[in-house]
């Protein structure tokens, strides 16, 4: 069976009355048919879209990875031993939603798995539940009225109002401010940034906090997923680029995690591809750290870390990757890597001067384009 992801996600950008309609139809729907099996003596099987399979994802440049199939599935059956514990998760977590959808409450994830933790049995249960779902229904998950705690951060020049009507000034130096659980209820956006970067790691976004930067080069945001992003800081950065139309930098460390971690951000992964229309920002710029930059500012060896095998591993896949073929400036660095076999950290800038990153490196390349 094809499923076309796209069609419904645009299908359900429509008022909050037809989206409430639409997801309520659809928990009807995998209730009536565990329903109709039990009647004719069956065993109910719940069939979900695998969501770390690369056959139901196709790669499309101005989108990124998007999910176009559901021809590879997994299959939950109520009677097999293996996966009746996560039938019987789903079937919960699917009342639990039905209930919070109708009422128009919300809960977090945390919450669903604190109330039934015997079911669940750990946190990490409940959030690929949730994902898997949100893929099943073909929804987004926002529509399912689950929250997940954000774990980014984000500062600079930008106030906002969230939902609620909480207003939200991310403009204080001194601290930041914990990225929205509710993204898509923010509203009355208001900012004269200049550019969006993002940093990948906390301490870096720390010391950009610690010298003022947003204030310092010129007004600007700064956001962090902390690592590997979560869906909200993600869509965070997806709403900033929607409502300010400013361009998208990607600051991380010249590793293999690091390309990766950009990437995800700007042409999103695999297991949310489902959700690419929401997630993926295809204009972020790869800003630094670039493995070209170590030869040409001359990176002291002894802050250069040799690449271990998982490094040549992960830099090998992402060779592979449909992006690469877009952009041959992005072959060209990590070839570079693979050649060099070193990597470093933003970090490692500060062996050049302790402000060196903050003070010359940063503002020459957002001022002379030394991005790829």
């Amino acid at each position: 069976m094809i499923i076309n992801f796209r069609d419904d996600y645009q299908h359900l950008n429509l008022s909050r009355q037809h989206i409430v309609g639409e997801v309520v139809t659809r928990i009807e729907s995998v209730i009536i048919g565990i329903v109709a099996s039990l009647s004719k003596d069956e065993a109910p099987v719940l069939v979900l879209p695998n969501r770390s399979s690369w056959a139901n994802v196709s790669f499309d440049s101005a989108v990124g990875f998007q999910m176009s199939s559901g021809r590879c599935v997994s299959t939950i059956r109520s009677d097999c031993p293996s996966s009746v514990a996560k039938f019987a998760q789903i079937v919960k977590l699917l009342s639990v939603i039905y209930r919070l959808v109708q009422s128009n409450s919300y809960a977090t994830k945390r919450d669903i798995y604190y109330n039934n933790t015997q079911l669940f049995g750990s946190q990490r249960t409940v959030d690929s539940l949730v994902d898997d779902l949100s893929c099943m229904l073909r929804v987004p998950r926002r529509s399912l009225h689950v929250l997940a705690t954000s774990k980014g951060l984000i500062s600079g020049d930008l106030c906002y109002m969230e939902e609620d009507g909480t207003r939200i000034d991310c403009r204080s130096s001194s601290a930041a401010v914990a990225v929205s659980s509710n993204v898509v209820g923010i509203k009355n956006i208001v900012s004269s940034a200049k550019f969006v970067m993002i940093v990948e790691k906390d301490a870096t976004f720390q010391r950009l906090l610690d010298e003022d930067f947003c204030a310092q080069l010129s007004p600007c945001i700064i956001i962090t997923g902390k690592g590997v992003p979560d869906v909200n800081s993600r869509l965070m950065v997806r709403k900033l680029w929607d409502s300010l139309h400013i361009p998208t930098f990607a600051l991380v460390d010249a590793d293999p995690h690091g390309i990766e971690i950009m990437c995800i951000y700007k042409y999103g992964s695999v297991a949310m591809s489902f959700e690419a229309h929401s997630l993926t920002v295809p204009s972020v710029m790869w800003l630094g750290l670039l493995p070209s930059d170590l030869q040409r500012l001359r990176v002291p060896s002894d802050v250069l870390i040799p690449l271990g095998k998982r490094d040549e591993n992960k830099l090998s896949s992402l060779l592979t990757r449909p992006y690469v073929t877009d952009h041959p400036e992005w072959r060209k660095e990590m070839e570079l890597m693979q050649q060099s076999k070193v990597k470093a950290e933003i970090q490692s800038l500060v062996a050049i001067g302790p402000d060196y990153l903050t003070g010359i490196y940063l503002p020459n390349k957002l001022r002379y384009g030394g991005w790829v």
